[in-house]
C-alpha cells in the first residue's frame, strides 16, 4: 500500500498486521520449522518482525523517546512522517527520498539473500534427511548453519531501513541466541554422524563462509 511520506503515518494498526503476517508467513513457507528449537529459532524472529513493523505504522516509541535529541539536531524535520522514520537518513545527512538511497536499496538486497538462502538451505537439509545423509552440500557446503544466516541477513536488512531501539536491542540477543542454538546442533549432528560430521565441521566454518574452502571427503554409506 502506498502513502505520502509527508503526512503522519502512524496508527495504520491494519498495516501492522498485513506486513508481520506476510513476511512470517515467508519466512515459515521457507524454513518449515519442524522441532522444538526450529520453532524457537522462528519465534525470536517473529517477535522482532512484529517489533519492528508496530513501530514502523503503528506507534513510533522510538521517535517518541528521541524526540527532543531529533527535534533540536533536525528543527525542519517533521517526526512523525513515514521518511523521518528512516532514522540512518536524517543521521547520516542524506538527501532526497529515503526509499532511494543506497542503505533502502542495500536493506532489499540483503531481505532478498536472506530469503533465497534459507530456501536454498532447507531444500539441502531436506534433500540430506530424505537420504538419511549428512547435509553437506549447497549453501550448508559453505557454513554448517545457513539458515541461521539467512534470518540474521534479513534483521541486517531491517535494520538498514527502519531501525528502533527494540530491534536494535534483540538483534544482538537474537545473534547470540542463534549462534548457542547452532552449538547444540553441532552436538546433536555430531552424535548422529560421529567422524563424517566431525570431518565436516573441520573444513566448514558455522557462520562466516571461507574464500577458499577444500571439500570434507565424507561417507555417506
Amino acid at each position: 500500500m502506498s502513502m505520502d511520506p509527508s503526512t503522519p503515518a502512524y496508527g495504520l494498526w491494519s498495516l501492522v498486521v498485513i506486513n508481520s503476517a506476510l513476511f512470517i508467513f515467508f519466512a515459515l513457507s521457507f524454513f518449515k520449522p519442524k522441532t522444538k528449537r526450529d520453532w524457537r529459532v522462528f519465534g525470536s524472529f517473529s517477535a522482532f518482525i512484529i517489533a519492528l513493523f508496530v513501530e514502523m505504522y503503528g506507534f513510533p516509541l522510538t521517535i517518541y523517546v528521541l524526540a527532543g535529541w531529533l527535534g533540536s539536531k533536525y528543527p525542519q524535520t517533521n517526526l512523525l512522517t513515514h521518511d523521518a522514520g528512516h532514522l540512518w537518513s536524517s543521521l547520516l545527512g542524506l538527501k532526497g527520498n529515503p526509499h532511494f538511497n543506497f542503505l533502502h536499496i542495500l536493506s532489499i538486497i540483503f531481505l532478498i539473500l536472506g530469503f533465497a538462502l534459507i530456501a536454498k538451505a532447507w531444500r539441502a537439509l531436506y534433500q540430506a534427511q530424505q537420504n538419511r545423509q549428512l547435509a553437506a552440500t549447497g549453501s550448508y557446503a559453505w557454513v554448517r548453519h545457513p539458515q541461521y544466516d539467512g534470518f540474521i541477513i534479513i534483521m541486517l536488512g531491517f535494520l538498514l531501513q527502519w531501525p528502533t531501539l527494540i530491534t536494535l536491542v534483540m538483534f544482538p540477543i537474537l545473534v547470540i541466541a542463534y549462534v548457542r542454538l547452532a552449538r547444540k546442533e553441532d552436538q546433536e549432528v555430531e552424535r548422529e554422524f560421529g567422524q563424517n560430521y566431525r570431518r565436516y565441521k573441520a573444513t566448514t566454518p558455522a557462520f562466516i563462509p571461507k574464500i577458499f574452502k577444500k571439500e570434507p571427503q565424507l561417507n555417506q554409506n
